[in-house]
């Protein structure tokens, strides 16, 4: 019971991130994208242009695409997507129905389609570096790049980056070629600045810390901080002293309360820092110490 309990707690949590994720998007769309016009290389992208070809709301037309793009999926791909990429199929396309019935005709909040360019980028990529820290995607163009990586071999950046291309290429046919561009380097900047919000989300710090307190330091690390710690016997290559080395991994908030510590109960400490872009195993999930 205790681990179905976990378990569900969990899947809870995932999926009010992944909710947390989609409205961040379908703000960006509804209130960035749309009234700037802003094409960028997604689903919703590609719906803004279809719409001056058929009659419907982007939010439909999002829709549609969003079960064209799953359907498409199941039948080349098979089935390798779960319930998040359908849920986030159905949610984005969702949100932006609502704002359609709270926020009809909504006008730029800018009035500048640069600035309404920049404030997309930022609110999509936080939304979906969300989604990635979830282990979900917004679907839509995502699995088209998948079928190309399947049948052609594509890289699937490379799949994502030239479906992207395409959708953006698009805007030719209805707007001009200000809209292009900005859309291409809109696309390109949102790449960027998603690499970076994803790599916020999954970096630490590594602290090295020679003290004569090590045993110390190695117990406030365990118990307070709820963190592993890794001790190693270090020779002093001038006085052939050994001394004992504390290793541990924490977050940005957790090496703030350490140095804290360490700074009022060994300021003497040698400390080394250096940041890890990505952690491996079960740093979230146990503690303990390891000798080396």
């Amino acid at each position: 019971m205790g681990t179905k309990g976990t378990n569900k707690t969990e899947m809870l949590k995932e999926y009010a991130v992944i909710t947390a994720g989609i409205f961040l998007t379908a703000l960006a769309v509804y209130f960035f994208m749309m009234p700037a016009n802003i094409v960028l290389g997604s689903v919703t992208g590609l719906a803004i242009v279809l719409v001056n070809f058929i009659p419907l709301q982007v939010s439909a037309m999002t829709f549609i695409l969003n079960v064209l793009c799953l359907i498409i999926g199941f039948i080349f791909v098979g089935k390798e997507f779960g319930g998040k990429t359908v849920y986030t199929s159905i949610l984005l396309p969702f949100f932006l129905y609502v704002f359609e019935l709270f926020f009809p005709n909504n006008p730029s909040l800018t009035g500048d389609i640069i600035l309404d360019t920049l404030s997309c980028i930022i609110l999509i990529s936080i939304g979906q570096s969300l989604m990635f820290n979830a282990n979900a995607s917004s679907g839509g163009l995502d699995i088209l790049a998948k079928v190309l990586n399947k049948y052609l071999h594509i890289e699937l950046g490379k799949g994502i980056a030239i479906i992207g291309i395409l959708t953006v290429a698009s805007t030719i046919l209805v707007y001009d070629t200000k809209t292009l561009v900005v859309g291409v380097l809109g696309t390109y900047f949102n790449g960027i600045v998603l690499d970076e919000f994803i790599s916020g989300f999954s970096r630490r710090k590594r602290v090295c810390i020679l003290s004569q307190k090590h045993e110390e330091v190695a117990d406030y690390i365990m118990h307070e901080l709820k963190r592993g710690v890794t001790l190693y016997e270090a020779k002093g290559g001038y006085d052939k002293q050994v001394r004992c080395e504390v290793v541990t991994i924490l977050a940005k908030n957790e090496y703030a309360l350490l140095m804290e510590h360490i700074r009022k109960n060994d300021p003497s400490a040698f400390v080394t820092v250096s940041t890890v872009s990505e952690i491996v195993g079960s740093w979230n999930t146990k503690y303990g110490v390891r000798y080396e």
